[in-house]
C-alpha cells in the first residue's frame, strides 16, 4: 500500500509540475467510491446520441496496441467505452462518443471542467469528479467494452484509475488502452490518439480532421517562427496553489517539450533542483516566486489551480511579465485532438511576437 500511495503522490505531483493541485485535500478525502459489481446492460451505443460526423464502428474483432506494448482485443469493435475526461473529449472531437467518465469533468457550479471539452457532461456518467474517485458500481453497470486512459509514467500507471482499487475496476473485465504522455512532444500522443479513434469508427480523413491537422501544422510554423525572430524572450510555466508556486521543468510534459523543440526559451529550474520531484517542477514559497526571470508567464488553466486573477501575494503582482499583462493560460493536460491543441500553439506564438522584454 505504502508503494501505491507512493506512487499517487508522484503521478499527483506530476500535473503540479504545472499546476497547484491541493495535494492535501485531494489525497486526505481521497477515498474511492467502490461497490459492488452491477452488471445492467449497457444500453444504447456510445454514438447513439451523435451529432453530425459522428464515428461508425466497423464490424468485426477489434484490436488496439497500446503505449504500454499491450495489445487490447474484442469480438467487435467497443461501443460502451469509459474514459478518463480529457481522453473521451479528445475522442468526442472524432465523433467517438463514451458512456463514462472519470477525472475532471464538472466544475462547482456545475459546468463543464476545462478537461471536458466540448462534450456535453449532462450526457455521460461520471464514475468520479476527483482524483481517487472511481465507483466500480456504476462503472459495472455501464457494461463497458474499452477503457482508456493516459499514462503519466514509464511503468505504464493508468492515469486517474485508483491504485487501491485497480484490481477491482479490472475485474470487471473491459480490455484497458494506456496512451503515454510521459517524456515525449505533444504530437506523438495526438497521433496515437487519432489512430486509436479510427479504429473505434472516426473517419479520420474527413474534411474536419483534415482541417484541424493543418491548422496544427501551420500553428507549430508560427510559433517556430516567433521564437526565431524573438529568440531573447524568455517563458516560464508556473502554476499557483494557496500557499505554492510551481515552476515547470521543460521536460517530460508533452506541451513543454514540443513548444521548447519550436525553439520557446524557458527560464526553469536547474535539473538538480527538478529531481527532487522527479523532474517535474520546483516549489516556491510565494515570497520568491521572483526567482526565475521571465517575459511571459503561462499559467496552469486547471480548475485545481488557483487562477492569475484571484492571485492576491503582492510578490505575484509586481512581476515584470505580470505587469505588463505577458500571462497567458497553458493547460498541461491538452485534449489530445489536433482541434484542442491549435489555440495552445497559437496563444503562445501570439504572446511570443507581442512580448516586450521585461526580465
Amino acid at each position: 500500500m505504502s508503494n501505491a500511495r507512493a506512487t499517487h503522490l508522484s503521478r499527483r505531483g506530476i500535473l503540479a509540475a504545472g499546476g497547484a493541485l491541493g495535494l492535501g485535500a485531494a489525497l486526505a478525502a481521497c477515498g474511492d467510491e467502490d461497490a459492488k459489481s452491477g452488471g445492467a446492460n449497457a444500453g444504447a451505443g456510445p454514438n447513439a446520441n451523435a451529432s453530425k460526423g459522428a464515428a461508425t464502428p466497423p464490424a468485426g474483432p477489434w484490436t488496439f496496441k497500446d503505449d504500454r506494448g499491450q495489445t487490447a482485443k474484442a469480438d467487435k469493435v467497443p461501443a460502451a467505452i469509459v474514459a478518463f475526461t480529457g481522453v473521451a473529449a479528445a475522442l468526442y472531437d472524432y465523433g467517438v462518443e463514451v458512456k463514462g467518465v472519470f477525472g475532471p469533468t464538472t466544475t462547482k457550479d456545475g459546468k463543464a471542467d476545462v478537461q471536458a471539452g466540448d462534450m456535453d457532461v449532462t450526457k455521460v456518467t461520471v464514475l468520479g469528479n476527483e482524483w481517487g474517485q472511481f465507483n466500480i458500481e456504476k462503472y459495472a453497470s455501464l457494461a463497458p467494452d474499452l477503457l482508456v486512459t493516459t499514462m503519466f509514467d514509464s511503468a505504464g500507471t493508468l492515469w486517474y484509475v485508483p491504485e487501491e482499487s485497480k484490481d477491482k475496476i479490472l475485474a470487471v473485465g473491459a480490455p484497458t488502452v494506456g496512451i503515454s504522455v510521459f517524456d515525449i512532444q505533444l504530437d506523438q500522443p495526438l497521433q496515437r490518439m487519432l489512430e486509436l479513434a479510427k479504429t473505434l469508427g472516426a473517419d479520420t480523413a474527413s474534411a474536419k480532421v483534415t482541417a484541424a491537422k493543418k491548422a496544427f501544422e501551420d500553428a507549430a510554423a508560427r510559433l517556430r517562427a516567433a521564437t526565431k525572430a524573438k529568440p531573447d524572450i524568455k517563458v516560464l510555466a508556473g502554476s499557483a496553489s494557496q500557499d505554492i508556486f510551481y515552476v515547470s521543468g521543460s521536460n517530460l510534459s508533452i506541451d513543454l517539450e514540443y513548444f521548447k523543440a519550436l525553439g520557446v526559451n524557458f527560464v526553469e529550474p536547474p535539473a538538480d533542483v527538478l529531481k527532487a520531484s522527479g523532474g517535474w517542477y520546483e516549489s516556491l514559497s510565494w515570497e520568491n516566486v521572483d526567482k526565475y526571470k521571465a517575459d511571459v508567464i503561462m499559467m496552469d488553466n486547471r480548475t485545481s489551480a488557483i487562477q492569475p486573477g484571484d492571485i492576491t501575494e503582492a510578490t505575484w503582482k509586481q512581476l515584470p511579465a505580470v505587469k505588463a499583462g505577458q500571462v497567458i493560460a497553458r493547460n498541461p493536460e491538452p485534449i489530445l485532438s489536433y482541434d484542442k491543441c491549435v489555440p495552445l500553439l497559437t496563444s503562445l506564438a501570439e504572446a511570443i511576437e507581442n512580448a516586450k522584454k521585461v526580465s
